[in-house]
């Protein structure tokens, strides 16, 4: 796996619609891609050191964040949530095993979860401190798996090496909750490039697979 320019391979793993939505207004988004498309995202979960989220998808989806596979041994990738404010939950499913909370507040005790304390980005945590936070604990890739506003920060850092993007072939509209944040973009020749590596069929959804332009 080739290491991307922070010492870490980052990538972004994307489950929208065809227009890029990860939810409905209302927040439901299970199951937007089928099984064969959910089968894939636990093969690359357990191909990353660490699995990492946002509090919104705690508090939305309250997801294991494991790699579930037949016969797959016991060890588990790393599970790690940005929480700028430390709202999640004690009982929450991720704060069980092996997970990592990184936080701008002082650290409190979350259930099982090892909470760490990280240079703030205008009230959240930053990205490349969370990075290296996770160096630090012998981490070198990383699959971000959301939300939206996760995947912008990492997105406009510059920090994300490859996407793994299943579309599913249902339209939610503008109404629905778009899997990439605002990137604050003022031209055109400013967007963020990819090189199509691959499209394949995965059950009724499409696969595709990008790398970063250097």
């Amino acid at each position: 796996m080739r290491l991307g320019t922070q010492g870490m391979d980052v990538t972004l793993k994307l489950a929208t619609s065809l227009d890029g939505r990860i939810a409905t207004a209302a927040g439901e988004s299970q199951w937007i891609t089928g099984e064969a498309a959910r089968m894939e995202g636990h093969r690359l979960r357990a191909a990353h050191d660490a699995i990492l989220v946002g509090v919104e998808t705690i508090l939305a989806d309250n997801p294991e964040l494991t790699a579930r596979l037949p016969g797959r041994p016991v060890g588990q990738p790393l599970r790690v949530v940005l929480d700028s404010c430390l709202r999640t939950p004690p009982t929450a499913k991720v704060t069980t095993g092996d997970s990592l909370i990184l936080t701008v507040a002082e650290p409190a005790p979350i259930g099982a979860a090892v909470v760490v304390r990280v240079e703030s980005d205008h009230g959240r945590p930053s990205v490349s401190a969370c990075l290296t936070a996770l160096r630090r604990r012998g981490v070198s890739s990383v699959l971000i798996e959301g939300g939206g506003q996760v995947a912008a920060s990492f997105l406009r850092a510059g920090l994300v090496d490859r996407l793994e993007w299943f579309r599913a072939p249902i339209l939610l509209g503008d109404e629905g909750r778009p899997c990439v944040a605002a990137l604050a973009l003022a031209r055109l020749s400013d967007a963020l490039r990819f090189r199509r590596l691959a499209v394949e069929p995965c059950g009724d959804d499409l696969w595709e697979r990008y790398e970063r332009l250097p």
